[in-house]
This record gives structure tokens, sequence and C-alpha cells, in this order.
């Protein structure tokens, strides 16, 4: 409870609740109080029943048992999540647990992260058929650089009429939400929901106030069918002289007014119940939702808010629909956390002098997925590569149970991962609490898995370390092909026709796919992991015959396969560097011997073949450029990423006109010492040495350490009141 987001209050109010109602004759409860300090305790019970976290966190330091992250393996069997917004609900938390292979409450990492970004979010719902509200939105760039006028023709041309919404795209509990009626008030509802999170400056969303019946549904798992199905749907009275349902009517007793089970038709719960599911189902939420939405006059319902938890306080929609179904507090408290573990398998400043302070950096190679060799290699070239004279770099070496051990020169030049992982000793073990205090920033040269797919994003993001490459969000989303291609497909994007099959799907129905592949494909067809890199287990099917046999081959070892339409043209990768600017790298042209790029022509000394930049004409490459920056842009990519390709000419293309289809994202692509990226800076003049301080340099940009500006607040006051102590310096 608590943490380091707007809604600590609500938070810590939720902890209450929950440590109140858990059945003490199954649950040994521990509460956990984060601070906003990033600072982890095990709350004393005294202290649970405050009015506000002011009244004791003050008195926590001295009077509180203060543990590090890494102490939980050994201290709770299970995380019950009762922290909201940043940090909590995006994915952060969700990312640190799975490295700490600590289980917890509610969605994973790609569904929590998609479902706290309310402009990605709106957009997964519309591919899945969902309606929500009409609506633009701003970055903070914009806001701050565009006049008034110029905002306002932006929204018109939307066909946006007022009254508007005006909400920032990452927080919760109706912060930073604030109605427009008049133009002439734009840009200060803009600055302040830009503003509604004081640390970091983020998108708005502008959208339509949609009139009708405002409702909330909450979703839990059934014990039974061990499928999430909806509770009785609430209905949501705002007060009379309020634009919409506000923080306090939220939060204050007594306030607005609910009705369970909402005042409609049972058709039209009906219907509120299969859309809330179907939201359920396109954002991958798992055991508990909370869907918000208006039933309109016209009977359409329009999503507005989805979470992935819901507030906990004693008088909440998540208690008050439980009623309805005979649950008390405690035994839907019970309740979550049984169907939850019954669904798991329990088993940079440059400067050229050298006389100034030296920055940290850890790098962290190896892992435990197929591209851990390539991780090593990758890890180890940068290592090298960072100027030791502007860089005490670190080399950690992450093993197969995702912890950290400080390796020496000897182990690194290791030939293997495996060969590292027998040398270790327990001397060397890093607790990832303690990274803070050792380095200043974290270089990630891991690739695929935890690694790629936000989980140690998150879990640096909760240490407050800036690190390398792109957001939870967008790791999340690259790392899975087919949910990228479904994205940037309706942004209007190029991209192959694909199916998702599981093998749960292929065991039930396997002439049926059969069928459905025949119709939606031509042969041949490229069979492939949907979340895997490095080419492992690509492979190409000739014909219809061979489909069947393949993929229950392919099936023996994974648990999902990607099919795709084969793609002709000129293959392509290319690189692209920035955060608010785009910069795509000349293109390199990838030549595969077989059809298809092996891991070997891409990552072998001496084999495969790159030409760099393609041989395209230049309005060509010009067009590709343009193109990946595009695309960078719409995932959300930081820092750097490396795109995967096709070119077709207009002569080539189905079209008729020129264009690119895109195949993949690699957030964290390979910097072994032949990587093409490094080709491709070359022809624009940089060296790989140049190349790495650039990604370090946009890494602190992106994520810097919010603590910092808090550390230095705090000391500021602290000078005030006592002007012995020194300042904070940041």
């Amino acid at each position: 409870m608590g943490g380091r987001s707007e809604e600590k209050e609500v938070s810590f109010n939720s902890g209450r609740t929950i440590s109140d109602h858990l059945d003490t004759y199954k649950f040994n409860v521990i509460p956990l109080f984060q601070t906003q300090k990033n600072e982890l305790y095990i709350l004393p019970w005294k202290f649970l029943y405050r009015g506000k976290i002011k009244d004791f966190e003050y008195r926590l330091a001295a009077e509180a048992t203060q543990i590090k992250w890494d102490d939980l393996k050994n201290l709770i069997d299970f995380m019950y999540i009762a922290t909201h917004g940043r940090f909590a609900e995006d994915g952060t938390l969700q990312g640190f647990l799975e490295v700490l292979q600590i289980p917890y409450l509610g969605s994973k990492v790609y569904s929590s992260a998609i479902t706290m970004d309310k402009i990605k979010q709106k957009e997964i719902l519309q591919i899945h058929g969902v309606e929500t509200p009409k609506g633009i939105s701003f970055t903070p760039q914009e806001i701050e650089s565009l006049n008034q006028k110029t905002l306002e023709e932006k929204i018109i041309k939307q066909k946006l009429n007022l009254p508007l919404i005006i909400k920032p795209h990452k927080e919760g509990s109706s912060i930073g939400i604030s109605v427009l009626k008049e133009f002439k008030n734009l840009k200060k509802h803009l600055e302040f929901a830009m503003n509604a999170y004081p640390e970091k400056k983020q998108d708005v969303i502008v959208e339509e106030k949609i009139g009708g019946m405002e409702f909330t549904c909450i979703l839990i798992t059934d014990k039974k069918t061990k499928k999430i199905i909806p509770m009785s749907v609430t209905e949501v009275v705002k007060e009379a002289n309020s634009d919409f349902f506000d923080y306090e009517q939220k939060y204050m007793p007594g306030r607005a007014t609910k009705f369970t089970p909402a005042r409609t038709t049972s058709e039209n719960l009906k219907l509120i119940e299969n859309t809330c599911l179907k939201v359920v189902k396109a954002l991958e939420m798992s055991n508990t939702a909370r869907i918000d939405g208006i039933l309109d006059k016209e009977g359409r319902v329009i999503i507005i808010d989805p979470n992935t938890l819901t507030g906990m306080s004693p008088s909440s929609f998540l208690f008050n629909q439980a009623a309805e179904q005979n649950l008390s507090h405690t035994d839907l408290i019970n309740h979550l956390i049984e169907t939850e573990i019954d669904q798991m398998e329990i088993v940079p400043t440059k400067n050229k002098s050298t006389n100034k302070k030296r920055l940290k950096i850890a790098v962290i190679l190896g892992g435990r997925t197929n591209e851990k060799e390539v991780s090593l290699d990758s890890g180890r070239n940068v290592v090298y590569k960072l100027s030791p004279h502007k860089y005490e770099v670190i080399p950690l070496f992450l093993n197969q149970n995702l912890e950290l051990f400080k390796i020496n020169n000897k182990q690194l030049v290791k030939n293997s991962t495996k060969e590292i992982e027998l040398s270790l000793t327990p001397e060397q073990k890093v607790l990832w609490n303690d990274l803070p205090k050792i380095v200043e920033f974290v270089f990630l040269g891991l690739h695929g898995g935890e690694g790629e797919n936000g989980c140690i994003q998150g879990t640096l993001e909760m240490l407050d370390l800036p690190y390398n490459g792109s957001s939870v969000l967008t790791s999340s989303m690259c790392m899975d092909k087919f949910k990228t291609n479904e994205f940037l497909r309706s942004l209007g994007h190029s991209v192959p026709n694909s199916i998702l099959i599981s093998k749960e799907d292929f065991e039930k129905n396997s002439k049926e796919i059969e069928k459905q592949i025949s119709n939606l494909f031509s042969f041949p067809v490229i069979l492939k992991p949907h979340d895997d890199g490095c080419s492992v287990g690509v492979q190409k099917i000739n014909n219809q015959s061979e489909i069947i046999n393949e993929v229950k081959n392919f099936f023996t070892l994974r648990k999902h396969a990607l099919i795709e339409e084969m793609i002709t043209g000129m293959e392509l990768t290319v690189g692209c560097i920035g955060n608010t600017k785009a910069t795509a790298l000349p293109p390199s042209q990838a030549v595969a011997t077989k059809g298809i790029l092996s891991i070997e022509e891409k990552f072998l000394p001496g084999a495969g073949e790159n030409q760099t930049p393609a041989l395209l004409p230049k309005e060509a490459i010009k067009f590709v450029q343009q193109e990946i920056e595009k695309i960078y842009t719409d995932l959300g990519c930081k820092g750097y990423s490396r795109i995967d390709c096709f070119y077709q000419s207009a002569k080539e293309s189905v079209t008729k006109k020129e264009r690119l289809i895109f195949i993949e994202a690699n957030t964290l692509p390979g910097m072994t010492p032949a990587t093409c990226l490094f080709h491709q800076a070359a022809e624009i003049g940089i060296t790989p040495m140049e190349f790495i301080d650039k990604i370090v340099e946009l890494g602190f940009e992106e994520h810097k350490p919010i603590c910092l500006k808090m550390k230095a607040n705090s000391a500021i006051v602290d000078q005030k009141n006592n002007p012995s102590q020194h300042t904070f310096h940041e």
C-alpha cells in the first residue's frame, strides 16, 4: 500500500481495508508500505489506522522495519497489490515481481501497461470492436509550443464539439480531469492535465463528453469455470452541481449515488456485461478488472476507463457488487487470492576532461532466453565500448533465476553463459534493491524474455534507475509480434496478414484451423513464435499438406504459433534513434541465402550479407526512412530500436504503390561487434563508441529518475528547517 503515485492515499485506504478483512486463519498478513521516496517498510499495525499518510510517515524510519525488495522472496508467498496508478498499475511493479518471481494479484505486465496508457488502450479496444469516445491527443511539446488557435483548430478538425473532457493519459481516480466548456480556456485545461503528475509532464487526451447512464462493472474469476465473469453492474449518479464523477465523489463517504444493479433493462445489463467481457479479452486482463463506461441514449455502450485494479475502500464498487452475490468483504478478498493462486503454475554530459567524475554504469547481460548467448556477446561488446574516461563500468550477469552477479573480466570473456553461471560465487551476488547504491545508469544488453518484454524495465522504473531503450508498455507490446501488427494495422501501416493459434485451440479444432489457414493465405507461409527473436523457430511452410504436421511439431515446445503470409521484396533492417524526434539510420539490405534470415546469418562472423546502405535509389531510401520514423513514433519507441521490414516498389506491390511492410520491432536490438546498427551509424559518421554514448544520453533524457528532483526538493526543505544540514545537489 501507499506507493509513489498521486493515488497513494487511496491506496493506503485500500490496503487498510484488505488488511482488516483478510482471513488470518488462512493467511499471515504482512502490511507493506511504500513511501513516495521508494522506501519499503513493514508497516506497524498502529499506523494502519491513521487518517492519512502524513500522520505517520515521518515516524517510519524510527519505528518501522525497513526492508529491501529482494527480501520479499523470503518474506512473502504472494503479494496483494493495493497500490494504484503509476508504479503500481502500469506494469512496473508487475515487471519487478516477475523478476523476483513472486506471485501477485491481477493482470500481468502487458495488460497492466496497455490499460494504463489511455491513448494506446483506445486503439486496442477499437481493433476489437469496442466503442470508445472520439478524441484527439496532444504531447507536452505540442501543448507548450502551439498557440491557442492552432490547438483549437486541431480539435475542431476532428469534429469534436463542446463540452469536452480533458484528461491526462496515464492517471487514475479522476486526477487531472476537467471539462472544457469554452475554447478560451483550452490552454489552461491542457496544462492542468499535462502536469497532473508533478514530476513528469504527460500526453493529454481531449474527447467528446457523452451523456447517458454512467456505469461500473467489476469482473472476477469464477472458481468452477476458471473464467472471468461480470458481477452486478453499478449505476453512478454524479452530484447535480458537478460535471463528472470526480475524486471527492469517488472517495468521500456519502458523496454521489450508486445503484446496484443499475436501473436499466435486463437487455441493457446483458449488453454492458458482454461489452466488458470484450474489453477484458482485448486488454488481456486477468482475475479481476473494473470497467467504467456510459450507456448512451441510443443504447450504445461506450467504454471510458478500464482498470486492472480497483479501489478497495469499505464502500467501494467492488464490495458493493460482491454483496449482490452474497459475498462478504472477507469472502471476496479470499476469493481473489485463491483464484489467482489456482491459475498459477506454482512449482551523461560529454566532457573530455579525465578529471571529471566518471558515471557509474551497469551493463546487464545473460538471462534465460533463447537469445542469452547473443546477449552475452552484445553486453560484453557494450562493456568494452563504453569510454573508460567517462564511465566506471560494472558488468552484471543475469542468471537462470533472474538474479544478478557482478562478474570480473575473466568471467566476462568466457565463451558461453553456461560457463559463466558455473563460475559464479555467492559473494558476487548483487541484490536488485542495492543497484541504486552502486550505479547511476543501467545499460540493458539483454534480448527477449524478461529483459525485453517490460519486466526488467518495470524493475528499473521502480528502482528509479535510468536505462537504455523503450518503456514498459512499448517493450511489452513490441515483444509480441501479433499485437504489434494488429496495432500498426489499425494506424494504417502495411503489415503481413497473420493468425495467432493457441495449442489448446489447435488440439480441439485442427481441421477447422487448417481450413481457416487455407482460406486466409496463399502458400508458402511463415510459421514462427509470436514472442521470440533472433529468428528462433522461424520456418517456411511450402504447401497445405505440411501445415498440420509442422504446427503440431511446433507445439511440442510452445503454446502459441503465429502464421503469416510470406512477403516478397527487398528485406531491410533499419535502426532508428531518438526520443521526441525519431531519426532513421540508412537502411541495411539483409540477404538470406535460404529465403529466411537465419540466426547464424545475423550473428555469426563471416556469415550472412548486409548491404548498407541498401541497394535502392535515393528517393526510395528516403521513403523507407520516413516510414520507419512513423512506425517508431507510433509504437512509442525511445532511445533506439531496430525495425525489420520489406520494401516493395510500385511494380512489386499489390497496391501498385511503393510501400514498406513492417515485420517486427526490436526494442533492445543486438549490439554485437558486427551488428548492422554500427554499419548504419558509421554511414553518417558515428563510431560505435559514440553510438553507445548517444544511447546512454537518450536513456538519461527519457528515464531520468524522478527521485532526484524529489530528494533535491526535500533537502531544500530540510536546509530551511535545519541550516546545519548539508543541502542535496542534483
